[in-house]
C-alpha cells in the first residue's frame, strides 16, 4: 500500500525506520487516523470492497485511488461515480468456449440480435483471479446454470474499469440479498455479496473403485458453500463434478492416505474424503500441497452446517453495458438481478462512449 500512496505524490513515512520531526508528531496528533476516517470514509456504501492483506494490487490501489484521489467516500459525491453507470468496458474473454455451446464470435459472426445469456444475480459470484487468467486485472464471474456451475473469465486494460464492474456486480448482489433476506443485517449479508475461494490447485483424482487410471484436475473449494469442484483445466467453462462437503457427525470425513490398488498415479501425497456414498481419492504433487488441502477441507468439514446447507447437501447428493470481444455486457439497473450478454447493442439503455 505505501508504493500505492508514493505514486500519488503522498508522503510516506515508517514509524520504525524514518525520523519524525516533532512538527509532523503534532501533526499526527491533530489529525491521526480518527479524523482521517471522518472525512475519507464518511460514506462508504455497505457493497463496496475493503481489500484484505492478502487481495490482489488492482484493488488495493483503486480502493486507495477512489478514497483519497477521486474522494467518492465523503459524501459530497454523488453514488455511484459515473464510471459506475457509463463507459466502455472492453473485457476480452480468455476461455475458448464461454457459454458451453458455441465459440464467441464477433458481432458481424452473429446474427442474433437477443441476449446470448441472461445471468441470475442471485447465484454469481465475482472474483480477481489474476495468476490463474494471467493477467492483472482478471476477474472470474461463476454462476448456476441448468445443470453446471458456469464461469467467465474476463479482464480490462484500465484498473479502474474492472473494478468499477466489480463493485457494480457487489451492488447488485447486495439489493438482491437485501431483498431476498429482509431482516438481515449488514454484518450478515455483506460477507455473502461475493467470496473468495478458500483454495485452487490441480489434484489427481480417480474413479469410484479406485482401480481406475489417476487423471489431473484442477479443484476449487467454495468454503461458502461447502463444495469443492473440480475442473478439466483451470480455465475452463463448466466443472466436471462437484463434491459437498459436509460435517464429521453427518458422516464425513477428511484424511491423508496413499492408495496401493490405483493405477497411474504420478503424484504420491494422497487425501481420502469420505461421504454417506463413496470414498474419493486425490493426489497430491507435494506434501505442503498436501497439508495445505487437508487444513482447508477440515476447515470445512468443522463449519456447522446452515439450513441453506442441508438443501445443498441434498443437491448435491441427488445497468452498465460495454463490448466483451465481441459481445455488449449489460448489469439491469431497472431490476438489479440480472446480467445480460448480448451480441448486438440491442438495449435502448446501454451505451458505448
Amino acid at each position: 500500500c505505501s508504493g500505492i500512496h508514493r505514486n500519488l505524490s503522498s508522503r510516506v513515512k515508517s514509524i520504525r525506520l524514518d525520523f519524525w520531526e516533532d512538527e509532523l508528531v503534532e501533526f499526527m496528533k491533530s489529525a491521526g487516523n480518527a479524523k482521517a476516517r471522518a472525512l475519507y470514509e464518511k460514506a462508504i456504501p455497505p457493497f463496496f470492497y475493503r481489500p484484505q492483506e492478502n487481495d490482489c494490487n488492482v484493488l488495493r490501489e483503486q480502493w486507495i485511488r477512489a478514497k483519497y484521489q477521486r474522494m467518492e467516500f465523503s459524501g459530497e459525491t454523488k453514488y455511484p461515480p459515473l464510471s459506475y453507470t457509463t463507459g466502455e468496458i472492453g473485457c476480452v474473454f480468455v476461455c475458448a468456449c464461454v457459454w458451453g455451446c458455441r465459440k464467441p464470435a464477433g458481432v458481424n459472426g452473429i446474427s442474433s440480435k437477443g441476449p446470448k445469456a441472461v445471468i441470475s444475480i442471485k447465484d454469481l459470484n465475482a472474483t480477481f483471479q489474476p495468476q490463474k487468467i494471467g493477467h492483472p486485472h482478471g476477474l472470474q464471474i461463476s454462476y448456476q446454470g441448468d445443470d453446471h456451475i458456469r464461469n467467465l473469465y474476463v479482464y480490462h486494460e484500465g484498473s479502474e474499469e474492472i473494478v468499477s464492474w466489480y463493485n457494480a456486480i457487489r451492488a447488485a448482489r447486495y439489493a438482491y440479498l437485501k431483498t431476498a433476506y429482509p431482516t438481515g443485517s449488514n454484518e450478515e449479508l455483506v460477507p455473502k455479496i461475493t467470496r473468495n475461494y478458500l483454495k485452487e490447485g490441480y489434484m489427481e483424482k480417480t474413479g469410484p473403485l479406485q482401480k481406475e487410471a489417476f487423471k489431473k484436475r484442477w479443484f476449487i473449494l467454495d468454503s461458502e458453500n461447502r463444495k469443492l469442484l473440480y475442473l478439466r483445466d483451470k480455465l475452463d467453462a463448466e466443472e466436471l463434478g462437484v463434491l459437498f462437503i459436509g460435517t464429521e457427525s453427518n458422516g464425513y470425513s477428511i484424511k491423508a492416505c496413499a492408495p496401493k490398488h490405483a493405477r497411474g498415479n504420478k503424484w504420491k501425497c494422497g487425501i481420502r474424503v469420505e461421504t454417506p456414498e463413496r470414498q474419493f481419492v486425490f493426489m497430491c504433487e507435494q506434501e505442503r500441497e498436501q497439508r495445505e488441502w487437508l487444513d482447508a477441507l477440515r476447515k470445512v468439514l468443522c463449519q456447522s452446517m446452515s439450513p441453506q446447507d442441508h438443501t445443498g447437501e441434498e443437491a448435491g447428493l441427488n445497468i452498465q453495458s460495454s463490448q466483451i470481444h465481441g459481445h455488449w455486457l449489460l448489469l439491469d439497473d431497472s431490476t438489479a438481478c440480472s446480467l445480460v450478454l448480448t451480441p448486438t447493442q440491442t438495449f435502448p439503455r446501454s451505451k458505448n462512449l
